[in-house]
């Protein structure tokens, strides 16, 4: 069955986006067929795989003006397709406020295409707007970026209240997937402090997995490319292995309940 996983953090700055790219890549490279939606206004998923400004995108799909099939896109890796975001969906909240079952749009659209792939990652914007509710409403669970630094566990609360509203009136089968712990630094005592901190809240729900600060990282968005592709041989790039490893190892055996939706009453 196919494993629907948002990555989320109203933070900016935590690697999310980084997450969203490489994760997808490399379970794509483990030839598990995959789907990358980046729903994120600022479209840096899309970006980072090579892909600007296309239409139709992801905001397209959401607003009913397009079908779903005709957005998704093949990416120049085997096993990885894109449903792209564009400028335009920065709008989109504004236009979805009074749509019937504005929650599941996201979740409908999929149902079309879903069946088709082992894994669809989300990559969700730095914010619990209406946008998020949807990627949150549509997944089995959440992977949670979290960056090793002074206010890493800032709003953090809020985000997991929001997982458990969600959870609560619109998709009782949401949970947390697992914590990332990111930009850590092992020069600093503070990386440490902060990593202690996330495992004592998370316990075993925080990945062993550590994403280190890493210059190769950063530049390969820049190129339009995962880690993987762009340097194979870098810390970052067996960081991301590593996870990507250890997420496939905890999914091994997926229990998972029947993928249904709601009928949407007023």
């Amino acid at each position: 069955m196919t494993k629907i996983i948002s990555i989320a953090n109203q933070k900016g700055g935590v690697g999310k986006t980084t997450t969203a790219i490489n994760l997808s890549s490399l379970i794509a490279a483990a030839e598990k067929k995959t789907l990358l939606i980046d729903i994120d206004p600022q479209a840096n998923s899309s970006s980072g795989l090579g892909i600007n400004n296309h239409t139709p995108s992801v905001y397209e799909v959401l607003i009913g003006n397009e079908n779903i099939e005709n957005a998704i896109i093949d990416s120049y890796m085997p096993f990885l397709d894109l449903l792209p975001s564009h400028i335009d969906l920065v709008g989109a909240e504004i236009e979805m406020v009074d749509m019937i079952g504005r929650e599941k749009l996201l979740e409908i659209a999929l149902l079309k295409v879903v069946d088709n792939y082992d894994y669809i990652i989300i990559d969700c914007p730095p914010s619990l707007g209406l946008l998020t509710l949807n990627a949150l409403t549509t997944s089995d669970s959440v992977l949670i970026p979290v960056q090793c630094e002074y206010f890493a566990l800032e709003g953090l609360g809020q985000l997991l209240n929001t997982i458990n509203i969600v959870k609560k009136h619109y998709n009782s089968r949401l949970y947390i997937e697992g914590v990332l712990l990111t930009m850590f630094d092992v020069r600093l005592k503070l990386s440490h402090q902060v990593a202690d901190e996330i495992r004592k809240y998370f316990g075993d729900k925080v990945y062993n997995t550590v994403i280190n600060r890493n210059v190769r990282i950063s530049e390969s968005p820049s190129y339009g490319k995962p880690i993987i592709l762009y340097d194979a041989i870098s810390t970052g790039a067996k960081n991301y292995m590593a996870l990507t490893n250890e997420l496939l190892q905890r999914n091994s055996k997926p229990v998972q309940p029947t993928r249904t939706i709601n009928t949407y009453q007023q």
